[in-house]
Formats: C-alpha cells, structure tokens, sequence
C-alpha cells in the first residue's frame, strides 16, 4: 500500500509539472516567433524599417487583409502593398516551418501589440484561410 501511494504522488506531481509547463511555454509564443521570424525587418517596436518595410505598428494593412494574412506569414510576398497610404515594394520571406498554431499565436501578437486592438485569430479560422493558400503570393 505505501508504494502505490509514492507512485501515485509521484505521478500526480510530474503530471502537475507537465500541465503547468504546456502551458508557461504558449503564454508568449507568438512574442518569441515574432522575434524570431519578423523582428529583424519590421523592428522591436513594429515600425519597420525607413521607407523600405512597411510597419506594423498602427497598420491598416492587418485590418484590410486579415483573409490573407495566414497566407503571407507562410509564404512571403512579393509586389507592392500600401500600408498607411504609403506603397512599399520588397520581397518578404515566408515562414513554411511554421505550424498553422504558430502562424495563429503570431498573427495575435501582431493584431494586439504595437498600438494594434485588432479582432483576435482562432486556430480554426487561420486553418481554413491556409487551405488555399497558394505557394507564393503576389
């Protein structure tokens, strides 16, 4: 009886430490793939990059273009966009890597930070937007 009663709090300690670690790890997942992925061009506080990468702070574009926004974090773009009346024309890598989950927690970091109160993706949505999502956008 003593030993079952080890193993079961043995147990129920490392499942306790496994749940609450799932959890510490998403809570600013999509902070770390923005520092990851994004940062370097569109800048620590999501201004961009003096004319040549469009900001994300304050950005219509995110509002304008929310269907299209899984595609773009996934594939890159290429062409003009006007973001804020202003047209900016360089070619933006895609992320391919990034799971439909990550892309979510991405797109939520950008809609709700950088002076952005914009409408939250769900996982659902941001899986349907990336089933037609062509293999390079223009």
């Amino acid at each position: 009886m003593r030993k079952s009663k080890w193993a079961v709090l043995g147990f129920g300690t490392l499942s306790l430490l496994t749940l609450t670690q799932c959890f510490t790890d998403k809570q600013n997942e999509g902070q770390r793939l923005y520092v990851a992925n994004c940062q370097s061009c569109h800048m620590e506080d999501g201004t961009g990059l003096r004319g040549l990468i469009p900001p994300l702070a304050g950005a219509d574009y995110l509002q304008k273009n929310r269907q299209q926004l899984p595609c773009l974090i996934r594939h890159g773009a290429e062409g003009p966009m006007v973001v804020n009346g202003k047209e900016y024309n360089r070619e933006m890598p895609g992320a391919e890597r990034l799971a439909p989950d990550e892309i979510t927690n991405l797109l939520n970091y950008m809609q709700t930070n950088f002076g952005n109160s914009n409408q939250r993706y769900t996982m659902q949505e941001v899986t349907l937007l990336l089933e037609p999502c062509p293999p390079h956008q223009q």
